[in-house]
């Protein structure tokens, strides 16, 4: 028995090195939806009341608060770590648990996430499991636990509550509708101002699943893949690998029926509301439009194939759940669907992000108008890669930002107001209008070009304050009474 345990940690180590060394590694990251800076600023849009969606509250007000990427290597290897374990003991035994713990961690929707840089997406995808698992298991403290971490991303925030509602206690999930604060107060703020523009068809379109090798685009979102962003996937699902997807589904719904009834009733039922609804809106596409029009909040699922990692849970509980001669099968179709993960996942690797810390200390908090910077700007990652990633001096100063977004050459988010109505200003040298607008300073060819009285912005606080205190509501949840730990198994 200790043999085998030793092997799983071995193998989980394994496992989230595969995945997570870039992460390991000193410097910045710079890819794609990343930006993980030294010293990011604490700014109006990092607690989500700037000119953009609150997409990225409350991570960059944590990163800020925290000081740097440190505190995303420790969340990015720890819940790498927790998939591993809980799947290890969720599994009928060490050979199932092998398959269950190598989807867990390195499924293609985690993967393809880490690649389009939005590796607190990454975080949740492996916190779900965790939710599961603790919420069926009575550990009500450790799935709020779960829960909160989760929630660093919106999308996180709502699956983790979709997750405990199924899974745990009614008062659990009802509880986490307190983390979704600091991204929906703002949210509903930028709705009725009008301050949030762009075209919900051209999103969509945009945004939809694409279809991989061999497969097509219902068999990669069955296999959790098909992302919107076809460079952001290994090379080897672009050769065929993407059928050994098909295979760890298949394996997952057989294991299933060997799960305890009401574990295989509430998994199954996430399982589907979340595969089926992506599979919904991606042959009804006019749907995702009228719900990203009509409904608050609802443009998170412009990028439908998110909905999958609902099936996550579904998908290593069922794997660990197989008999043990199919354990071999199993273990070869979540290893190849991915086969080249570690070596594609390079392109996360530390890199100069270019950031000149002379020109963000004269800056010193006020807003800035960089007349020049796109708001996405060309990168070159570590290994050689070019591509592009959001402007680094975004995080790292109260920036007017565009927010302007193409794909393909459509756009998909139109320019913020604010944005163009400083530009016009600059153009114009009204200097007074500026100042009203609050931009402190203009920022041209790398250097400031000018500057107006307009005192750094305030802060609005609220929001997150409740989020960063919602860990505290642990003490007053009731844990199984069997047992303290999270990851202890019931005696079979």
């Amino acid at each position: 028995m200790r043999a085998d345990k030793a092997l799983l940690l071995a193998w989980g180590l394994i496992l989230v090195a595969a995945v997570g060394w870039p992460f390991l590694l000193p410097g910045e990251y710079l890819w794609r939806d990343m930006a993980l800076l030294h010293d990011p600023a604490l700014t109006p849009g990092a607690l989500g009341s700037g000119a953009l969606p609150a997409r990225n509250v409350p991570q960059d007000a944590l990163l800020a608060l925290a000081g740097g990427p440190w505190i995303a290597r420790v969340l990015i290897l720890g819940a790498a770590g927790c998939a591993a374990a809980t799947a290890a003991l969720w599994a009928a035994s060490p050979w199932t648990a092998a398959g269950a713990m190598a989807c867990a961690v390195a499924n293609p929707f985690v993967i393809e996430r880490l690649l389009q840089g939005q590796w607190s997406l990454a975080i949740a995808a492996w916190l779900l499991p965790v939710i599961a698992y603790c919420g069926l298991r009575g550990h009500e403290r450790s799935a709020w636990l779960a829960m909160c971490v989760a929630s660093i991303t919106p999308t996180g925030a709502v699956f983790a509550v979709l997750t405990a509602l199924f899974c745990a206690r009614t008062r659990v999930g009802l509880a986490g509708l307190v983390l979704w604060l600091p991204w929906a107060i703002p949210g509903i703020m930028q709705a009725q101002t009008g301050s949030v523009t762009g075209s919900a068809r051209t999103a969509v379109e945009a945004f939809s699943p694409h279809a991989e090798h061999l497969v097509g685009t219902a068999g990669a979102l069955i296999g959790l893949g098909g992302i919107w962003n076809s460079q952001a996937v290994p090379d080897s699902r672009t050769a065929g690998f993407a059928l050994a997807g098909l295979g760890v589904a298949a394996l997952a719904v057989l294991g299933a029926f060997r799960l305890v009834r009401r574990e295989a009733q509430r998994l199954g039922a996430l399982a589907l509301m979340g595969m089926g609804a992506a599979l919904a809106l991606w042959l009804c596409p006019g749907v995702a439009v009228w719900l990203v029009e009509n409904v608050p909040g609802a443009g998170l699922v412009r990028d439908s194939q998110k909905l999958v990692m609902l099936a996550i849970p579904l998908y290593v509980a069922g794997l660990g759940a197989l008999p043990r001669g199919f354990a071999p099968l199993a273990l070869a179709c979540t290893l190849l669907q991915n086969v080249d993960a570690p070596r594609a996942l390079g392109v996360l690797a530390p890199t100069d992000t270019g950031v000149d810390r002379a020109l963000v200390a004269e800056i010193d908090d006020r807003t800035a108008l960089f007349v020049d910077r796109p708001y996405l700007v060309e990168v070159t990652a570590a290994d050689g890669t070019r591509g592009v990633a959001i402007d680094p001096y975004s995080k790292v100063t109260a920036q007017l930002s565009s927010g302007q977004l193409s794909v393909d050459g459509d756009v998909v988010d139109q320019a913020a107001p604010a944005y163009l109505a400083a530009l016009a200003a600059w153009d114009e040298r009204d200097m007074a209008q500026l100042e009203k607008l609050g931009v402190g300073v203009v920022v041209l060819d790398g250097r400031i070009v000018a500057s107006t009285p307009a005192p750094p912005p305030a802060l609005p606080w609220a929001p997150m304050a409740g989020w960063l205190i919602s860990p505290l509501l642990a003490l007053v949840l009731r844990g199984a009474p069997r047992s303290a730990c999270p990851l202890t198994p019931k005696k079979r």
